[in-house]
Protein backbone atom coordinates (compact mmCIF):
# COMPACT_ATOMS: atom_id res chain seq x y z
CA UNK A 1 0.00 0.00 0.00
CA UNK A 2 1.11 3.55 -1.14
CA UNK A 3 0.17 6.79 0.48
CA UNK A 4 0.21 9.69 -1.52
CA UNK A 5 -0.47 13.45 -0.64
CA UNK A 6 -2.80 15.70 -3.84
CA UNK A 7 -5.54 17.97 -4.06
CA UNK A 8 -9.02 18.12 -5.95
CA UNK A 9 -8.26 21.78 -7.96
CA UNK A 10 -12.23 22.00 -8.25
CA UNK A 11 -12.37 19.96 -11.67
CA UNK A 12 -10.22 16.90 -10.65
CA UNK A 13 -7.71 15.28 -8.28
CA UNK A 14 -4.03 15.95 -8.52
CA UNK A 15 -1.10 14.81 -6.70
CA UNK A 16 1.84 16.36 -5.52
CA UNK A 17 4.24 13.19 -6.35
CA UNK A 18 4.63 10.98 -9.09
CA UNK A 19 2.06 7.95 -8.68
CA UNK A 20 3.56 4.38 -8.90
CA UNK A 21 0.21 2.43 -10.06
CA UNK A 22 -0.50 0.40 -12.64
CA UNK A 23 -3.17 0.38 -15.28
CA UNK A 24 -6.66 -0.78 -13.86
CA UNK A 25 -5.44 -0.61 -9.78
CA UNK A 26 -7.84 0.38 -6.93
CA UNK A 27 -7.25 3.59 -5.18
CA UNK A 28 -8.24 4.69 -1.45
CA UNK A 29 -9.36 8.21 -1.74
CA UNK A 30 -9.45 9.63 1.68
CA UNK A 31 -10.67 13.68 1.74
CA UNK A 32 -9.28 15.48 4.86
CA UNK A 33 -10.33 18.82 6.65
CA UNK A 34 -6.87 21.07 5.69
CA UNK A 35 -6.63 22.60 2.62
CA UNK A 36 -3.14 23.23 0.59
CA UNK A 37 -2.24 27.10 -0.72
CA UNK A 38 -3.87 27.44 -3.90
CA UNK A 39 -1.12 28.38 -6.27
CA UNK A 40 -1.57 31.23 -8.78
CA UNK A 41 -3.00 30.56 -12.19
CA UNK A 42 -0.44 30.52 -15.51
CA UNK A 43 0.14 33.07 -17.45
CA UNK A 44 -1.39 32.28 -21.10
CA UNK A 45 1.16 32.43 -23.94
CA UNK A 46 -0.32 33.78 -26.55
CA UNK A 47 1.77 33.28 -29.87
CA UNK A 48 1.52 35.41 -32.96
CA UNK A 49 -0.60 33.00 -34.93
CA UNK A 50 -3.04 32.32 -31.47
CA UNK A 51 -3.62 36.15 -31.99
CA UNK A 52 -4.23 36.44 -35.27
CA UNK A 53 -6.12 33.54 -35.87
CA UNK A 54 -9.22 35.66 -35.57
CA UNK A 55 -8.34 37.88 -38.95
CA UNK A 56 -7.56 34.24 -40.40
CA UNK A 57 -9.98 33.93 -43.91
CA UNK A 58 -10.15 29.46 -44.61
CA UNK A 59 -11.41 30.68 -48.24
CA UNK A 60 -7.89 32.00 -49.17
CA UNK A 61 -6.24 28.87 -48.02
CA UNK A 62 -6.09 27.39 -51.55
CA UNK A 63 -4.32 30.16 -52.61
CA UNK A 64 -1.76 31.46 -50.43
CA UNK A 65 0.29 27.39 -51.65
CA UNK A 66 0.99 29.64 -55.19
CA UNK A 67 0.97 33.07 -53.38
CA UNK A 68 4.63 33.47 -53.90
CA UNK A 69 5.15 32.18 -57.32
CA UNK A 70 2.02 34.65 -58.60
CA UNK A 71 3.95 37.57 -56.46
CA UNK A 72 7.66 36.47 -58.34
CA UNK A 73 5.23 36.28 -62.11
CA UNK A 74 3.73 39.87 -60.99
CA UNK A 75 6.94 41.16 -60.62
CA UNK A 76 9.66 39.90 -62.72
CA UNK A 77 7.04 38.66 -65.73
CA UNK A 78 7.16 35.23 -66.71
CA UNK A 79 11.01 35.35 -67.01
Amino acid sequence: MLALEGYYDGESVRTLGKIHAQKNQKLIITILDEFVEELPNKKNVHTARGMLAKYADPNLREQEATAWERAVVEKYGNA
